[in-house]
């Protein structure tokens, strides 16, 4: 690779949960040293000694290559200004058939084996670089976030369930059960009983303090006391104490959501006003940063552009589309076998990225009258929804990496003309 040192030592390192094995080659292929090191920070501290032991030169002539592309074995090793490379698992599992078709499995092997395949085979390698500390938070914040949304829906599903025992009929006020309005007018009018002596003042007051005027407290309250279901005796209690239990926690994850939201918000608003990665294109007056480029895509809302950011900064850095396309999913994988032809969706890549490439296409196909209209060409030519939204994220895509390089914002009107 341009700009590194030749290897003067290949290491590799077999990561796991309280040890690592580390195998020390020559760029021969001679095995210099094989040692097992605690993961803890003593332990690292010596793996990392180990290695500057048996260099010559400076630390950037040491090529360490791990499965793992995070972590504190990588950030230790990134300090110390070792070059490090990753590997997907699956590849690594290839490269130890060349050492036994057995099948056999060992965790000294597996670190010479990733050695050994830096040696002869680096291009199946990843290079790994520090990204700048914002983003790392913004990537942290992203995922807290991910996981609230997945609790949160999962919850919220649960709450539909016990409303369906004995209340149907309260799911048609709204239509989202985990939202804090609609857990405290569930916990004002619990039941079929409480809704037909509910007051409509005290229900308009709730509905006026959370803000909600798509709906008036008599339609509410008509909803509420239509005719019931039958059950059999204590089903309400039942369900009335689990929805109990999901409200509280229901309301605390939504608090949670909010502060990441928030923070995702703010974490952007830093990057694009200080991060040097987002600089004015050079020899372009007033040209525009990377994250206003990105507001500006149809379908680009907060968590898709922190999604996009955190976890698909180097390639939108380097500008590099099909790097882009590959880690995000949205390039297929074609299989030919003499006459018989598949293309299938991609599953090796970051299943964050693939799911926000997912949601941005499917946004962008709803709001947008360009998008609109690509929808329904590769819907008329037989694709599914789920491949016509990753096909229109995949041109949206190259549309962003064009203007990332070019620093012009999204213009729909010129797009068009040139379709």
């Amino acid at each position: 690779m341009s700009g590194q040192l030749d290897p003067e030592l290949l290491v590799g390192i077999d990561w796991a949960t309280e040890k690592h094995d580390v195998c020390l080659l020559a760029p021969g292929g001679v095995v210099l040293g094989e040692k097992t090191f605690r993961n803890d920070g003593a332990g690292l501290a010596e793996m990392a000694d180990w290695i500057a032991d048996h260099l010559a030169g400076p630390p950037e002539a040491a090529h360490v290559a791990i499965e793992v592309p995070h972590g504190p074995v990588v950030e230790t090793l990134l300090e110390r200004r070792f070059h490090v490379f990753t590997l997907n698992p699956k590849q690594l599992d290839r490269f130890r058939d060349r050492f036994t078709v057995a099948g056999a499995k060992d965790d000294r092997r597996d670190a010479r084996v990733l050695a050994d395949s830096l040696r002869t085979d680096r291009k199946a390698f990843r290079c790994l670089e520090v990204d700048a500390p914002a983003v790392l938070e913004l990537r942290e914040w992203s995922r807290m976030a991910d996981d609230l949304q997945q609790d949160r829906n999962r919850m919220t599903n649960r709450l539909r369930e016990q409303l369906r025992r004995y209340y149907p009929q309260a799911l048609q006020v709204g239509t989202d059960p985990g939202a804090d309005w609609f857990l405290s007018l569930v916990e004002a009018v619990p039941t079929p009983a409480a809704a037909r002596e509910a007051d409509p003042r005290e229900v308009g007051r709730l509905l006026k303090q959370h803000r909600i005027r798509r709906i008036t407290a008599a339609q509410a309250l008509d909803l509420l006391r239509q005719k019931p279901v039958c059950v059999a005796p204590g089903t309400a209690e039942a369900a009335l104490a689990h929805i109990g239990q999901l409200t509280v926690r229901l309301r605390l994850v939504n608090a949670q959501l909010r502060e990441a939201h928030k923070k995702l918000d703010q974490i952007c608003r830093h990057l694009q006003a200080e991060d040097p990665g987002n600089a004015e294109v050079e020899g372009r007056a007033g040209g525009q940063r990377d994250i206003e480029i990105l507001r500006s895509l149809p379908g680009v809302g907060r968590i898709v552009l922190a999604t996009l950011l955190a976890e698909g900064a180097r390639p939108l850095r380097d500008r590099d589309y099909h790097a882009a396309r590959s880690l995000s999913g949205v390039a297929p994988v074609t299989r030919r076998s003499g006459k018989r032809v598949v293309v299938v969706m991609r599953q090796a890549c970051q299943v964050r990225l693939r799911r926000a490439m997912y949601h941005w296409g499917r946004v962008a196909a709803q709001r947008d009258p360009l998008w609109k209209e690509r929808y329904a060409a590769l819907r008329a030519r037989g694709h599914s929804h789920g491949r016509a939204c990753r096909g229109i994220a995949d041109r949206l895509l190259a549309v962003a990496i064009a203007m990332l390089r070019d620093g012009t914002l999204y213009d729909g009107a010129r797009l068009r003309k040139s379709a």
